[in-house]
């Protein structure tokens, strides 16, 4: 489905954020992208989505192949035709539109409004909560609901792949759950492929198939998920716990470093 071949990202034309980065996602699957706060994850997706160029970011080197196509030079708004769809970190619902407007902006490549219809009553059979809420100002739906709603409106453009920024940031675990659990009937009953960007190492490798572990702007472990699950340093680094299962005291913080191992 997906395979991101080698990529360096820069910034402003000076500032190297991801060094070499390869992927692949395949089809009908969950594939988790985990790593620490600025490792360069969502980077990856906006490398993926086009979306650099918002922040005058550029691919400088290697490519990105959605299928046999080269992507990584398209506009964003042809990507998106072409079948994927980003859901952003802190969900960005557009907060003065009702619920069923937020799923009609979803729609903006679609000219037919039947499709459309069938498109919103498609999302509702997958969140029922957000049926009962179309008329509400999506500015006032929870942080679940709005989640779902993001996860929705990424639905209208009927995408063959999905990138899943954090969606678990800032719910709570029955809520994480939920959406999740949503996420893998998407995926089991449509084919949709998925590309996970989650802190959660715990939940996404629960979800996930595939998983790669980024640091610093490098990928530097990949691996099944029940491989990944199993890797003592991913237990030690990511999931909390120690050699023996038990989880760890984080009182010693200021001493966890990465073993220098994964980089080299």
């Amino acid at each position: 489905m997906l395979t991101v071949n080698n990529i360096e990202v820069v910034y402003d034309r000076v500032i190297l954020v991801l060094k070499g980065v390869s992927l692949v996602v395949t089809e009908g699957s969950i594939t988790t992208l985990l790593g620490a706060n600025g490792a360069g994850k969502t980077t990856t997706l906006k490398a993926i989505s086009g979306l650099l160029r918002t922040e005058r970011g550029e691919v400088t080197k290697g490519s990105i192949l959605l299928g046999t196509r080269r992507i990584d030079a398209m506009r964003a708004f042809d990507i998106t035709a072409l079948g994927i769809a980003q859901v952003f970190e802190g969900r960005r619902v557009f907060e003065h539109l009702s619920t069923e407007e937020n799923l009609v902006a979803g729609a903006h490549l679609e000219r037919d409004s039947r499709k459309v219809q069938e498109g919103i009553e498609r999302v509702y059979g997958y969140f029922p909560r957000l049926k009962e809420r179309r008329r509400q100002q999506a500015g006032y739906l929870s942080g679940g609901e709005q989640q779902m709603l993001a996860i929705g409106r990424a639905l209208m453009s009927r995408p063959k792949l999905m990138l899943l920024d954090e969606p678990s940031l800032g719910l709570a675990p029955m809520l994480v759950e939920e959406i999740f659990a949503i996420v893998g009937r998407l995926v089991a009953q449509e084919g949709l492929s998925v590309l996970l960007v989650e802190q959660n190492a715990a939940m996404a490798l629960t979800v996930a198939q595939h998983g790669y572990v980024m640091e610093n702007g490098r990928i530097v472990l990949e691996g099944s998920a029940e491989a990944l699950r199993a890797n003592a340093d991913i237990r030690e680094f990511y999931l909390g716990l120690n050699q023996l299962g038990a989880r760890k005291s984080y009182r010693d913080a200021k001493h966890y470093k990465r073993r220098k191992r994964w980089l080299s």
